[in-house]
């Protein structure tokens, strides 16, 4: 018998002690990008987000310390997304001059887009799309409609599954008057 070799597949084996090496280093190495990319925690710093709107301006996150942020991500074929829209549409424009930013992302595909860039015209605050995100610390969206809450501080405060007058009001206006 050969020591270092596999009797049954007469395969040359690493020794017994560097076995472990690789499958560790594998796992490591998907813990570690699972990690950069899992869904932000609440009450945590909010992770990087750098996209490209639809009307061509950047929205850079980090850049946005001293407003109170919402990140919305939605879909034109998601009935609870329009359903919440004209809420978000509302309250936007009522406490923007408050300091108050949303961005909607759209999941929709490429043979969406025209109809989710007429939906994104009814909105007045700026929208963009998935594959237009340069820099995404959020990860993929677990989800439809998803929305957080970041503080002026740049600390995610909330998330809503669905966004409702309620919610804005208890969760959002008061970080909006600090």
């Amino acid at each position: 018998m050969n020591a270092g070799r596999d009797n049954r597949l007469g395969v040359a084996m690493p020794s017994p002690s560097w076995r472990w090496l690789f499958p560790a280093c594998l796992l490591l190495a998907s813990a570690a990008f699972a990690s950069a990319r899992a869904a932000p925690s609440i009450n945590n710093a909010a992770p990087e987000l750098v996209l490209s709107e639809l009307g061509g301006e950047t929205f850079d996150l980090t850049k946005l310390r001293g407003k109170v942020v919402m990140v919305n991500y939605w879909a034109t074929w998601c009935a609870p997304c329009k359903k919440e829209m004209p809420v978000l549409n509302s309250f936007y424009r009522r406490y923007h001059d408050q300091g108050l930013v949303i961005i909607g992302i759209s999941a929709d595909r490429p043979q969406d887009f025209p109809r989710m860039r007429r939906v994104s015209g009814t909105l007045a605050y700026p929208t963009s799309t998935l594959d237009r995100i340069s820099l995404d610390g959020f990860g993929p969206p677990t989800g439809f409609p998803l929305t957080y809450v970041i503080d002026r501080d740049g600390i995610v405060r909330d998330q809503f599954i669905d966004v409702r007058e309620d919610l804005l009001r208890d969760v959002v206006l008061p970080l909006l008057r600090h």
